[in-house]
């Protein structure tokens, strides 16, 4: 992938591709045959899902993406010199757009040069590490295929990590499911490790509507592709003609709430886990949870795991959030440094 000379680039597997099938073998029966019916969002992120959600990122009514670049566009030097980081570990990696601004800062202030993606679509990750190949000769880059809420604990380390997670990603976790999560990423840490974490803030609810039901149809789109990942991998026939994207505001759990709901009645066979199911009309499959966040909330969850919140930027028009966070200091440590 690299030319000789430059810094390496590898790719490996944190877990074995057999066990990504069964594992969505499973979560697909369980899905399926569950009420109301369920399939986890993780499973939107082949290569075709990957690209919707580049699109989406792109969209007028999806401000999420504009708003944390601009916060990392303004204040990456200030996270990346409170961190000093030696490599950049980054959860859910994708095309790796935003991370470049973090990248480019973390070399130019003469920290260190690797860096960590972790993404379970490895379409996605070898087209974004062929683009870092080629822009960013002295970057090191250890390329993970797997689920990093699952397989976190596997990673190799050198030196001072800077774990990112951004996008608001965070919000697709169920509430129950946020804390084990928070809770793996602090058994990673040491003392001097910082975890970035980009949070979607609390806003008026037609903004946050519109930014998963944007008028092109591109999150439908997006949605849909669940579908067809489900038949591909599960040698499947669910009509995906049947069925429409909804969204929804939860204000009990304060998230947006996207589901995909059957037009008609229909019956759809899953040959390789040998599994009928029949959908009524008006029946739907809950795809995904995307919960919104105020401070008070994000520290509350850093206390719950063990991490405590050192610092918070947002966006001009206080859109969007990103949290700087790490291991509590010793009480004889300066709070000032990290």
């Amino acid at each position: 992938m690299r030319a000789t000379g430059a810094a390496p680039v590898t790719i490996r597997r944190l877990s074995e591709p057999e066990d990504w099938k069964a594992q969505l073998a499973a979560d697909v029966r369980a899905g399926l045959t569950a009420t109301p019916k369920r399939l986890p969002s993780k499973y939107f992120y082949d290569a075709r899902g990957s690209e919707l959600f580049e699109q989406i990122t792109e969209l007028p009514e999806y401000y999420l993406t504009r708003a944390e670049t601009q916060i990392l566009q303004r204040d990456a030097k200030a996270i990346v010199s409170m961190v000093r980081p030696d490599e950049i570990v980054e959860l859910g990696s994708g095309s790796s757009m935003k991370t470049r601004i973090l990248l480019e800062t973390m070399h130019d202030l003469q920290f260190g040069n690797r860096y960590v993606p972790i993404d379970v679509s490895q379409a996605a990750l070898e087209e974004a590490l062929q683009a870092l190949c080629s822009e960013y000769p002295w970057l090191e880059i250890d390329g993970l295929i797997g689920d990093f809420a699952t397989d976190l604990h596997t990673m190799r380390r050198r030196g001072t990590r800077l774990i990112i997670f951004l996008g608001s990603t965070v919000g697709n976790f169920e509430p129950e499911m946020r804390a084990p999560f928070l809770a793996e990423v602090r058994r990673t840490m040491t003392q001097g490790d910082a975890f970035l974490l980009g949070v979607d803030l609390v806003k008026e609810e037609p903004r946050m509507v519109a930014a998963y039901d944007d008028a092109a149809g591109i999150t439908a789109q997006f949605n849909l592709n669940i579908l067809r990942v489900v038949n591909r991998e599960l040698d499947g026939d669910v009509p995906i003609d049947g069925f429409e994207h909804v969204t929804r505001f939860l204000p009990g759990c304060v998230c947006m709430e996207q589901s995909l709901r059957a037009t008609r009645a229909m019956d759809a066979r899953l040959d390789t886990i040998d599994l009928d199911v029949s959908f009524e009309a008006g029946e739907e499959i809950f795809t995904e949870k995307s919960c919104k966040f105020t401070r008070d909330m994000v520290e509350d969850a850093f206390t719950a795991a063990g991490l405590e919140l050192r610092t918070w930027f947002v966006d001009d028009a206080v859109d969007f959030g990103l949290v700087l966070g790490g291991l509590p200091m010793p009480a004889d440590q300066a709070p000032a440094s990290l």
